[in-house]
């Protein structure tokens, strides 16, 4: 079934928001800031490895990187256009939005929540990577595997962050919804070097998450998603950088 695995990641991002605003309860301030900044551990080095497994290659039996230069032009102009639209402003918004229709007016780490957990398990490799095999060839086994690590991800999140981790789901219903139409219309032109440079910019802003988690908000991760725009685009240049 056509988007199947969207399907499946929302259940699961749901069921674990569920079971770590029950958990939650039976922790103390102290643990929830422990689980917090250990869950950001463990972002970082999802982070590094995706982008390490993006810039590293062996070549005749040495360690050689690379990509640098398509690492600065997304996430350079990216950021700037980012700026400009305030697109973490929007998310913001909605989740003061959300905070209020749905009842949690005074919850203070609601929008935090809400934020933090949206972009870490909307904007990261399996998220592009799944939705777009789903879209192109109906394979929804990334994104189910994916489902199950945002199950645990969220649950941790809830416990630490509160119950506006659940409604993460929105947005990842939305954005691995729209990705897995467009691959499917986008089809012809989509390149493994387009999947590839997403993979690598994906992992560098899960990376930012975990910058954000273990050290306070540093980063404006999501005025950065225009860098994954531009991943494709520059892929597709018929000269690579």
């Amino acid at each position: 079934m056509f988007g199947m695995g969207t399907i499946i990641n929302v259940i699961g991002i749901i069921l674990g928001g569920f079971a770590g605003h029950f958990f939650g309860k039976l922790l103390s301030e102290h643990c929830q800031d422990g689980l917090t900044r250990a869950c950001g551990i463990s972002v970082l080095f999802i982070g590094i490895a995706g982008a390490m497994e993006g810039m590293l290659s062996i070549e005749g039996g040495s360690l050689s990187g690379g990509k640098s230069m398509f690492v600065v032009a997304c996430l350079a102009p990216g950021a700037l256009i980012g700026e400009m639209l305030n697109i973490e402003g929007g998310f913001e918004r909605f989740g003061s939005w959300l905070k209020i229709k749905t009842g949690n007016a005074k919850d203070k780490y609601f929008v935090d929540g809400f934020v933090t957990a949206s972009l870490t398990v909307c904007i990261g490799a399996m998220a592009v990577v799944g939705s777009i095999q789903d879209g192109i060839s109906g394979d929804y086994s990334i994104l189910a595997t994916k489902a199950v690590l945002d199950l645990v991800i969220i649950m941790v999140m809830t416990c630490s962050l509160g119950k506006g981790c659940i409604f993460s789901a929105i947005p990842v219903g939305i954005f691995q919804g729209c990705i897995t139409l467009l691959a499917r219309l986008l089809k012809p032109i989509m390149t493994d070097a387009a999947l590839a440079g997403i993979s690598l910019i994906g992992s560098i802003l899960i990376f930012c998450v975990g910058v954000n988690l273990v050290w306070g908000k540093k980063v404006r991760v999501a005025n950065l998603l225009p860098a994954l725009i531009l991943a494709v685009m520059i892929a597709l240049l018929p000269v690579s950088i």
